[in-house]
């Protein structure tokens, strides 16, 4: 794994864990279709929420397998239950005269997903506000690879704060580009929007250089770590990632944050992502 776009000193990475090897199995990923945009009505910044308490992120060396505590495993189902399954059954209507003409079936509302809802603060950042941030100016690019991630993620099924985990990571990584073989300039064989490794099981090049395959590979390792929605932003991506400088991922967690209410259609991404082709 590298670091911010090969700015930040250059590393040479641990193996990665055994949530890597998972990762082998994924042959069919490339074959995703993903709808255009995101939707989402807009509502109001997250500065119009309530406060929630300041954290800061937890340090390198913590563990990384934490078992969350019962609130924050609380307000993991919490907000996991947003997304509903099937609706429970419409009761049925009262039976028409003999000859009398029969009433259309109601249909049951869809279900809802993280593609219908748009996520709020708590959604986005369970532990409260981030401290010790930095930012990163964003062309079309970049956000384009944003909502791809994003969007894998929705397909997923998972919940917001894996976005951000991602998010935060990949901007760690390499500012959001999706980068080839740099040459010498290369961290080993490190490739795409999250440095993954061919040699450590992450896939071929051209699966890796593919940012649904790769966004879908670091979500799965993501899901192999155990607690990893009451984890900060640092645990849980340097669980997957296992980088020499696993504190830096923490800094981009509220730019995630605005890029996805962005995509979302408000905050200071939503002009930018409106445009968006």
């Amino acid at each position: 794994m590298t670091n911010a776009n090969r700015s930040l000193p250059t590393t040479t990475a641990a193996p990665f864990g055994s949530a890597k090897a998972r990762l082998q199995a994924i042959t069919a990923v490339t074959a995703l279709a993903f709808v255009a945009g995101l939707s989402g009505p807009a509502v109001t910044a997250f500065a119009a929420e309530p406060a929630t308490p300041a954290h800061t992120a937890a340090a390198p060396n913590s563990a990384h397998a934490t078992t969350p505590s019962q609130a924050t495993a609380a307000a993991a189902n919490a907000i996991a239950a947003k997304v509903t399954g099937t609706n429970p059954a419409a009761p049925k209507p009262a039976a028409a005269k003999p000859g009398a003409p029969q009433p259309a079936a109601a249909k049951p509302a869809a279900p809802k997903t993280w593609a219908d809802i748009t996520p709020s603060a708590a959604d986005l950042f369970p532990q409260g506000k981030a401290t010790g941030q930095s930012s990163f100016g964003l062309d079309a690019d970049q956000l384009r690879n944003a909502r791809t991630i994003v969007q894998t993620g929705q397909k997923l099924g998972l919940q917001p704060r894996a976005w951000v985990i991602a998010l935060s990571t990949a901007m760690q990584e390499s500012k959001l580009r999706n980068l080839g073989d740099l040459g010498a300039a290369n961290d080993h064989d490190s490739l795409g929007l999250f440095q993954q490794r061919p040699t450590s099981g992450w896939g071929t090049p051209a699966q890796i250089t593919n940012p649904v395959y790769a966004a879908t590979a670091f979500y799965t390792a993501l899901e192999g770590i155990s607690g990893w929605q009451g984890m900060s932003v640092t645990d849980a991506a340097q669980a997957v990632q296992v980088s020499a400088f696993g504190d830096a991922y923490a800094q981009w967690e509220q730019q995630a944050g605005d890029i996805i209410s962005g995509l979302y259609g408000y905050g200071p991404y939503a002009a930018q992502a409106k445009a968006l082709k």
